[in-house]
């Protein structure tokens, strides 16, 4: 199994600093991040289209370019931080249909999309759901003309049951999930039993490794911070045998969002270190 990573563990290096965080020291550009990944020894990357700078053709022409000369799988990941904010943004809908373009035009097979996120996490779920059923369908309807497989993000929203049932809803093999490991946990869903419903309709992933943060209240989100893959409470080998056991034909995405105080301003070495721990677990699949 292929392993790589999402452009979103180095949010803070692109200028999206959380409360509590420290500033960068220098801002990391798109294309120096583009750099970046041949030298992390990947082989898939997931690229969050809030940190790519512009989106005329020429220049995604020149993104696919480099992707295809280094030879890197690739997942166009777009709805960075509120998506469709539960179905009551049709703006955002709009939104997500141009970009279905833009991940053809740099290859990408499989688009990541978000339905709701944290912030629409305790308003009624049943309407929200009723709402992206149909905004997906017609999405998905579309994202087939281009060749290109839609993956709804759990974004710290919705559990696997609920994931599900817009995956039944939708009901198109180019409709599926982007499995995001540690945004289950956050929920209070257990990510095993989640992927024991989802790996046959799993089409991208955000593997995450997390662990408890002293001191802050249970219900902030951040209450699970990141870790290193192998040093939090996620046993994200028995994931990875899940997918395999399923024919997962993508790649194990490494994604960081909010380090844990052990590992302040450590994004560089969670990177790796979470890289090697993945392709060490893949050996045994």
């Amino acid at each position: 199994m292929k392993v790589g990573i999402d452009s979103y563990c180095y949010h803070r290096l692109f200028g999206e600093v959380y409360a509590g965080q420290n500033q960068p020291d220098k801002i990391l550009t798109f294309e120096d991040f583009l750099t970046k990944t041949e030298t992390l020894g990947i082989d898939g990357v997931s690229l969050e289209s809030c940190f790519i700078p512009k989106f005329d053709k020429a220049y995604l022409e020149g993104v696919k370019a480099h992707l295809d000369r280094t030879g890197l799988d690739r997942v166009y990941a777009w709805g960075h931080p509120d998506g469709l904010e539960g179905g009551k943004n049709e703006r955002a809908f709009e939104e997500m249909i141009e970009h279905i373009e833009y991940a053809q035009q740099i290859g990408a097979p499989v688009m990541r999309v978000v339905g709701s996120s944290l912030m629409f996490r305790f308003e009624p779920h049943g309407p929200q759901l009723e709402k992206l059923t149909r905004m997906f369908s017609e999405a998905t309807k579309i994202a087939e003309r281009y060749g290109v497989k839609l993956a709804v993000e759990n974004h710290i929203d919705y559990n696997s049951d609920e994931i599900l049932q817009l995956i039944q809803g939708v009901n198109s093999p180019y409709f599926g999930v982007n499995f995001d490991s540690g945004n289950f946990l956050r929920v209070l869903d257990d990510p095993i039993q989640a992927m024991e419903k989802l790996a046959p309709y799993v089409f991208a992933t955000h593997i995450k490794d997390l662990k408890p943060v002293k001191g802050v209240p249970v219900n902030e989100w951040y209450f699970f911070s990141c870790v290193p893959t192998g040093e939090g409470l996620i046993p994200n080998e028995r994931l990875a045998e899940l997918l395999s056991q399923h024919n997962y034909q993508g790649f194990l995405a490494v994604e960081v969002d909010f380090l844990h105080p052990d590992y302040t301003d450590r994004e560089e070495e969670v990177v790796k270190q979470s890289i090697q721990a993945l392709r060490s677990l893949t050996k045994t699949l």
